[in-house]
Formats: structure tokens, C-alpha cells, sequence
């Protein structure tokens, strides 16, 4: 054959490129290439260590004995099929959750055959899923979980409740039902916070808590210095866990907010003007630590307290590992269990709590088991709510000027006059010296109250904000107590 009637490489590369992978794009255009009836999709782009379409496509070609091409050839072939998949459907890719058909999840084992398991309303099963149902996208955070053990009747659970030292039942069911969460991919969940002693075992629990869902390789880490890493280590995995947290800045609890609750950063493209990259991220968040100093209150009301206590016998790492690795098929098996029970069980949706979701959860382990969980969480949140004010000195002066409230009386004054009523309330006569960030101006103090807003609600004073036709105010009340509840004469 002469060489003019050589197909060029390019030719070549796309021809088998477009025989052996699918390729589509994603909401953002990110082009991804999945081999067929393979689940796992990888960006057509990228250079990572995971291992990147281009290297899958070059390994193709020579095995199938097309022989070796040059970087041009390749590139040029790559920018052709990206340039045709951006005519193609729009379909989303996941990391290690992700909804499927017919209310149905899905969980990434992360395992080279595409093996995941399927959680449907009757059960679940180790299946390898339709690439059009499902597309995971894996990264270097993306372990290996093992193959669930069937029929474990529950074991799972209290094995992992053995190996971990939760103080109280009422952590413990806490701490399952956001394991439970965890598998759910458009449910948000509370940032559960392992505090306790020193000794306790805080950074063990939460590596336990992490691999039953990232599998053995995943693990805690330092918290990122800025917003970027931070939000590019939540893209990159599931579970996002931090350890050892001892201040939490301003900066920091803010976006700590967003990971739980949902957010999207969006920033300037690379090597252009005007093009900007878009990202969203919702992600289980974890934190570990003895104290993290004030919480401020719309991170409380994110947070899931889950205390520890100093375990009687201490065991060496190898052997604690080694059993918990053992035991994680039947943990995972056990854990997909009651999942589909609680998923089955149908309870009421909490209509007073920020997480309604999380609580309806609760309520819904509740039905399934009998365990309380939703009064553990009001507890828990409660708990939150002194840690606030007890944080806080303005919440303290406010019920403290509450106090004097008669029930069910109202109090308006402009936000000017309230802080020159509160400043003198904890001043006193002897003109004690305000602390540092006390409000210096009527409008600082008003954006306080906001953020207090639902924390003095949970202690019975209610603020709200209102005008009139010459100035705007801030009204404080103290409803009255509820009458309590009616006691039935007894029968005889």
C-alpha cells in the first residue's frame, strides 16, 4: 500500500476511539469518555495519576495492534471527538453515590470490573450498571470498599459499635443514622463532630466511620489553609474529614456551611479571559476534635455532636485495623440492610428542625427500629444551641434582658436604642469594659441578632424586624409558656 493510501493517524485514533468508548458531556461541557459497558467515565482532558483516557486510549491501540502514535495524532484525534461529544446528551457522573432508576441509589465499590450495589426499594444488589443509568467518575480518593456479606442479620452494627467508644446509646444511633445518609446522594446530612477526652479515641472513630464509605484507603486530614484546596479536596472524594480541629475562623465555619448544605464556586478558566469553570459540591462532612472554641450559629445548626469516651483496654493499631478490616463486609452488608428497612419505614417529616431531611431520617430509624434517634438529635442540637450562648456574650446580655420580660410582652425600640440598652445591661454601674467585637454600631447589632435569630428562638425569646412610617425597629418577645398538658382523671 503507498503512502497516499494510508488512512492518517488521526483518522486512525478516532475511528477506534469512537468504536470502543462512549463519549458525552456534562452540564459544565466537561467531555468524558466511558468504555463500553463499562461504568467508569474519565475526563478526555485529564492528566491525573488515577489514570487519564488518554493513557486507556494509547494502551487500546497498541494491544489491539495498531501500534504507537505520537503525541500530534493523539491530539489532534482528542480534539475532534471533543469537539463532536459536545453535540451529544447531557449526563451527569458521580463519586461513590449517585441516584439511579426507578428510586433507586447506587454505590461505587470502586472496584476495576465496575461491580457496585444497587439499593432499591425491596433490597440490594452487587450489579455492574448501565453505563447510560449510572457514570462513576473515580479519583485518587476513590478506594476499593469490599463485596457486602448477605444475610448478616444485623452483626455488622454491633461490631462497629463495639469497635468504636461511643459514650452514649443515643450517639450510637446517631452516628448509623449518618452512615445512613451517607448513601443518599440528594439528601443533605449534619457534619457529624467526635469530641471528647483526650484518649478517647476521636480520630480512630472518625477513620471508622470514613472507610465504611471510602473503603480502608480513605482517612482524616488536616484542615486546608484556604477556601480553594478545601473546596478542590470535596470535589476530588465523598466524605470529606477533618481532623484534630481546634478554631474554627469565620471564613472557615462559612464554608463548612456550604460543603453540608450545597454551593458553587465558580472561577476563571485557565489560560483564558473570559471562560470560567463552575463547579457544585455537596458532600458528608466529618470533623474531630476536643474543642473548636465558639460555634457560630448557622454551623450549629449544621453540626452533629457525637461524643467519645477513653476506652477501659487499649489495643495496638495493627490489631484494631486488622479486625475492623475483617469485619467491614459484614459492617457495609449490615449497614445496606437497614438502609432499605429505614428507606421502607414511613414516619412524619419534622417541620421545626434546619435539617428537615436528616431528621425525617431519624424519625424514619425510628419506625424501623425503636431507637430514638430523632430525640437524640433534638437533644443533641439543644446541647448546640448552650454551646452558642455560652459562646456568645450579646445572646447572654439578650436573655438576660428577656428575663425581665413579662410573658407574652413586647418590646420595640430601633436598632440604635437596643444597643445602648444591651451595652448598658452588661456594663452595670461599674461601667465593666465591653469585650472584644461587641456590636459598635446599631447595624452590626442587628446583623447579630439575625444570625442569633434561631438560637434565642430554641430559648423562647423571638426577634423580629419591622418599620414603621418614620423608622424601622426590632421587636423582642417572650411568649408565654405552653399550658401543660391536660392529665386525665383517672378511671374507677
Amino acid at each position: 500500500m503507498s503512502d497516499d493510501d494510508k488512512a492518517p493517524a488521526r483518522e486512525v485514533i478516532a475511528d477506534y476511539a469512537q468504536t470502543h468508548f462512549r463519549y458525552f458531556r456534562t452540564a459544565d461541557g466537561t467531555v468524558y469518555a466511558q468504555k463500553n459497558g463499562h461504568p467508569v467515565a474519565r475526563p478526555i482532558r485529564s492528566q491525573g495519576t488515577s489514570g487519564s483516557h488518554r493513557q486507556e486510549l494509547m494502551v487500546g491501540l497498541f494491544n489491539d495492534g495498531h501500534g504507537v502514535f505520537n503525541g500530534t495524532a493523539l491530539k489532534e484525534a482528542l480534539d475532534l471527538i471533543e469537539a463532536l461529544a459536545m453535540s451529544q446528551d447531557v449526563q451527569p457522573v458521580h463519586i461513590r453515590v449517585a441516584p439511579g432508576f426507578d428510586g433507586a441509589t447506587w454505590l461505587d465499590l470502586g472496584r476495576n470490573d465496575g461491580q457496585s450495589v444497587r439499593i432499591h426499594p425491596t433490597g440490594w444488589d452487587i450489579v455492574t450498571p448501565d453505563p447510560r443509568e449510572v457514570c462513576w467518575r473515580r479519583t485518587q480518593l476513590t478506594g476499593e470498599l469490599p463485596l457486602p456479606a448477605k444475610d448478616t442479620d444485623g452483626k455488622g452494627i454491633d461490631l462497629l459499635l463495639r469497635l468504636c467508644n461511643f459514650a452514649t446509646a443515643e450517639t450510637e444511633c446517631l452516628a448509623i443514622a449518618w452512615l445512613i445518609g451517607c448513601l443518599e446522594p440528594s439528601v443533605p446530612v449534619p457534619a457529624p463532630f467526635l469530641t471528647g477526652p483526650q484518649g478517647a479515641g476521636k480520630s480512630t472513630g472518625g477513620r471508622m466511620l470514613v472507610r465504611i464509605i471510602e473503603g480502608m484507603s480513605g482517612d482524616l486530614r488536616r484542615a486546608p489553609k484556604d477556601e480553594e484546596n478545601l473546596i478542590a479536596a470535596v470535589a476530588a472524594g465523598w466524605v470529606t474529614a477533618l481532623d484534630n480541629l481546634s478554631h474554627l475562623a469565620p471564613d472557615l465555619s462559612d464554608l463548612m456551611c456550604c460543603i453540608v448544605t450545597g454551593a458553587e464556586t465558580i472561577k476563571r478558566a485557565l489560560y483564558t479571559d473570559g471562560d470560567v469553570v463552575r463547579a457544585r459540591y455537596r458532600r458528608p462532612l466529618l470533623l474531630t476534635g476536643i474543642d473548636v472554641g465558639v460555634i457560630r450559629p448557622d454551623l450549629a445548626e449544621r453540626l452533629l455532636p457525637l461524643r467519645l469516651e477513653r476506652p477501659r483496654t487499649r489495643r495496638t493499631e495493627a490489631e484494631l485495623w486488622a479486625e475492623f478490616e475483617e469485619v467491614l463486609p459484614l459492617i457495609l452488608g449490615s449497614l445496606l440492610d437497614l438502609t432499605v428497612q429505614v428507606r421502607a419505614a414511613e414516619a412524619d417529616i419534622p417541620t421545626d428542625l434546619r435539617m428537615a431531611d436528616f431528621a425525617h431520617l431519624c424519625a424514619q430509624l425510628d419506625a424501623a427500629t425503636g431507637l430514638g434517634a430523632l430525640g437524640a438529635y433534638r437533644a443533641a442540637l439543644d446541647d448546640l444551641n448552650d454551646d452558642v450562648i455560652e459562646g456568645d456574650l450579646l445572646a447572654q446580655t439578650v436573655l438576660k434582658h428577656a428575663a425581665g420580660l413579662d410573658a407574652g410582652a413586647e418590646q420595640r425600640m430601633t436598632s440604635t436604642e437596643w444597643l445602648h440598652c444591651l451595652t448598658g445591661l452588661y456594663s452595670g454601674e461599674g461601667c465593666r469594659p465591653l469585650p472584644k467585637g461587641w456590636p459598635t454600631t446599631g447595624k452590626v447589632l442587628s446583623d447579630r441578632l439575625k444570625r442569633l435569630q434561631p438560637t434565642l428562638a430554641a430559648r423562647g425569646v423571638l426577634v423580629d424586624w419591622g418599620r414603621t412610617s418614620t423608622a424601622r425597629y426590632i421587636e423582642m418577645t417572650r411568649p408565654p409558656a405552653p399550658p401543660p398538658p391536660h392529665e386525665q382523671a383517672p378511671a374507677f
